[in-house]
């Protein structure tokens, strides 16, 4: 049995990653702080984690350092950070703070108190500036927003650690994630959870563009197994966490409407720019965000090569397209009528 923490552990990804350490007879230890983390992703059908977990941000050094002290962990998964994109380009620092610092924190636990394996959560948005697809680990053009600057930095303190301490760090870029435990009612929810939450309440779901913007989603339980699979890599690694392959938007939309049986429902489009409007944050002060970038980010195209996950690990993405979104709107669709519809959403 391995003693291995997860952070982040009440998110969508970290949650379903401790159930999977859990039932491999692991001894998982949880975190999170709850800025994002939802009490109802702890609890699954054969194990309740809401008493177990610790209410403790990754900032806080003191904390994280007597829980490395306290526990000699053979793995920690870093999922713990602020993903959505509009929250880190509205509120720079705390992203810094978090999906930086916060990472820089648990290196360094995990080196003075001799954790064998760091697993870091990284994400595609590194390759926004890329024109290259599908895209590969080792060509990275800087990305410019806040979100993916982050991660990517975080990457080099990862990078960092492992060279100049002989520690065993591999980073993993995900690709868009979809699965059970998507939260559909949080302000701005992945696109299959707004779907899923626009259909439920006999919405007419507002598309950006044309919809036809084609992204390579992953389904979430094949992420955790190659989450589980890259435990015993040693060095520094970089995985992409993808299918290699891409469907549109309105794609999703359509499965979706079939699965939930709102196929009279049709999406209506505005221009990409509407996207961003939600949030005038971003057009306040001397210098205000590029149109051309925030219209990039919503018409962009993402593809990942996985040779390097299957080649290396063994890894096959397992989950098709259209099962992995009807097992997540059947969650979907539990999750609003658990919580009482949240004042129709």
């Amino acid at each position: 049995m391995k003693k291995i923490l997860v952070t982040g552990a009440a998110g969508f990804i970290g949650s379903q990653l401790a159930h999977r350490l859990w039932k491999d007879g692991e001894d998982v230890v949880l975190l999170d702080n709850f800025s994002y983390g939802l009490e109802d992703n702890l609890i699954f059908d054969d194990v309740d984690f809401r008493n177990e977990i610790l209410r403790v941000d990754v900032r806080d050094r003191k904390s994280v350092l007597d829980l490395f002290r306290d526990n000699e962990f053979d793995a920690v998964y870093h999922i713990a950070g602020i993903t959505p994109l509009p929250d880190c380009q509205m509120d720079p620092a705390e992203a810094v703070e978090v999906n930086v610092m916060g990472t820089v924190v648990i290196l360094e636990a995990a080196r003075r108190f001799g954790a064998g394996k760091v697993i870091f959560a990284s994400t595609s948005a590194v390759y926004e500036n890329n024109d290259d697809f599908p895209s590969v680990e080792g060509h990275v053009v800087p990305p410019g927003l806040i979100y993916p600057n982050t991660k990517y930095s975080a990457e080099s303190f990862c990078r960092s650690y492992a060279e100049t301490y002989g520690m065993n760090v591999t980073c993993l870029r995900f690709a868009n994630v979809f699965g059970p435990h998507i939260d559909c009612l949080r302000k701005q929810p992945p696109v299959l959870g707004y779907l899923i939450r626009e259909f439920y309440f006999d919405r007419s779901p507002v598309l950006h563009s044309s919809g036809e913007q084609k992204r390579d989603f992953v389904y979430v339980d094949d992420l955790v197994d190659l989450a589980v699979r890259v435990q015993d890599g040693t060095g520094f690694d970089v995985v992409n966490v993808s299918t290699n392959t891409v469907h549109s938007i309105n794609e999703m939309t359509e499965i979706t409407a079939r699965a939930m049986g709102k196929e009279h429902i049709k999406p209506s489009y505005v221009t990409a720019d509407n996207y961003w409007k939600k949030y005038p944050e971003l057009y306040e002060g001397a210098y205000t965000i590029s149109e051309k970038a925030l219209a990039d980010e919503v018409e962009k195209y993402t593809c990942l090569d996985n040779s390097h996950a299957r080649e290396k690990y063994g890894w096959i993405p397992r989950v098709d397209f259209e099962t992995g979104i009807r097992r997540t709107v059947e969650f979907g669709v539990e999750a609003i009528e658990r919580r009482g519809g949240a004042a129709n959403g």
